[in-house]
């Protein structure tokens, strides 16, 4: 049961959020993608919990409520979209003149 954690401090830390989301069920996994190319965090996260009923009461209950001096954004994880591998395109430069 996975849920997404936007407007989230950049300050913020994998342990702060297990500790805030553990107060509604078992956290089995926190997930703070990171900039790539800076390394610092990119202001959301992904929650794992053991069970839907944790998760929709953790979204019940943090959803809008101040965290870090901002408040967040929680709801249910949407599966990613696939975005394709790239390439296509026929470029601009073909055609008749």
């Amino acid at each position: 049961m996975k849920m997404y954690v936007g407007n989230l401090s950049f300050q913020t830390t994998k342990q702060e959020l297990e500790d805030l989301f553990s107060q509604y069920g078992t956290v089995t996994d926190a997930h703070l993608p990171e900039d790539r190319e800076t390394g610092r965090p990119r202001g959301f996260a992904f929650i794992t919990m053991d069970s839907k009923s944790a998760m929709e009461d953790a979204i019940k209950a943090l959803d809008g409520t101040e965290f870090g001096g901002r408040n967040l954004k929680v709801n249910e994880a949407k599966p990613r979209e696939d975005r394709g591998g790239g390439g296509g395109g026929r470029g601009g430069y073909g055609g008749r003149r």
